[in-house]
C-alpha cells in the first residue's frame, strides 16, 4: 500500500511540473528531461509513471480539470448560510474563469491544451469531458434559481449556461492577453447574471 501512495503522490508531482513549465515556458518546453528536473524526480522515474508523453499530458490536463472544477464545487459548498442563487452562479462564475493571480498558472495551462486539442484524439475527450460538467454545475445553479425565483422560469436553463460557459471561458483569455483587467472581467460576468434575473 505505501508504495501506491507514493507512487500517485509522484505523478501529482509530475504534473505539477508539466503545469509549471507548460505555463512558464509554453507546451513546447514539455520534454521528459524538463518535466523530470521541474519535479526533481529521475527520468526513469516519469518513464515509469507515464508510458508516453501523451500520457503524462493527458494526466495534467485531467489534474487541472479536477482542480477547477473542485475550485467552483467548493465555492457553493463553503457557504455557511444559504447564498442567493445569483450570489452563487457569480462566484460560480469566476472560478471557471481562473480570473484572480492565484488562477494564472490554471489558466495558463488550460489555454494551451485547447489550443493543442485539434491535433488529437484524446485530449479533446478531457476536454469535452469537463466543459460537459462544468455546464451541468451552471444548469443546476439556473435552475436553483429558478426554484427560488430569483431566475424567470420561462429561460431555458441550458442555453443559457451555453452562454455563460462561453463568457467566462471567453474572458480567461482576454485576461490573459491584456484585453480586461480581473476587474473588468468580473463586471461583464456579473451583466450577465444580472441580465437573467430581470
Amino acid at each position: 500500500m505505501p508504495r501506491q501512495v507514493d507512487y500517485e503522490e509522484r505523478r501529482l508531482r509530475i504534473a505539477e511540473a508539466v503545469c509549471a513549465l507548460i505555463a512558464r515556458s509554453g507546451m513546447e518546453a514539455v520534454s521528459l528531461r524538463d518535466v523530470a528536473t521541474e519535479a526533481d524526480v529521475s527520468m526513469g522515474a516519469v518513464q515509469r509513471c507515464f508510458h508516453t508523453k501523451e500520457d503524462m499530458l493527458l494526466f495534467a490536463l485531467e489534474h487541472v480539470s479536477q482542480r477547477v472544477s473542485e475550485r467552483a464545487a467548493q465555492r457553493i459548498a463553503a457557504a455557511s448560510t444559504p447564498q442567493a442563487a445569483s450570489t452563487l452562479l457569480s462566484h460560480t462564475l469566476a472560478e471557471l474563469a481562473l480570473l484572480d493571480e492565484a488562477s494564472k498558472t490554471q489558466a495558463h495551462v488550460w489555454l494551451a491544451f485547447v489550443s493543442r486539442a485539434p491535433a488529437g484524439e484524446r485530449l479533446p475527450a478531457v476536454l469535452r469531458d469537463t466543459y460537459g460538467k462544468l455546464h451541468d454545475l451552471i444548469v443546476w445553479l439556473i435552475r436553483y434559481g429558478q426554484d427560488t425565483q430569483e431566475i424567470p422560469e420561462h429561460l431555458d436553463a441550458v442555453q443559457e449556461a451555453h452562454t455563460l460557459l462561453a463568457v467566462a471561458d471567453g474572458l480567461t483569455v482576454h485576461v490573459l492577453a491584456g484585453h480586461h483587467s480581473p476587474e473588468v472581467a468580473l463586471a461583464v460576468l456579473q451583466r450577465h447574471v444580472d441580465h437573467l434575473l430581470q
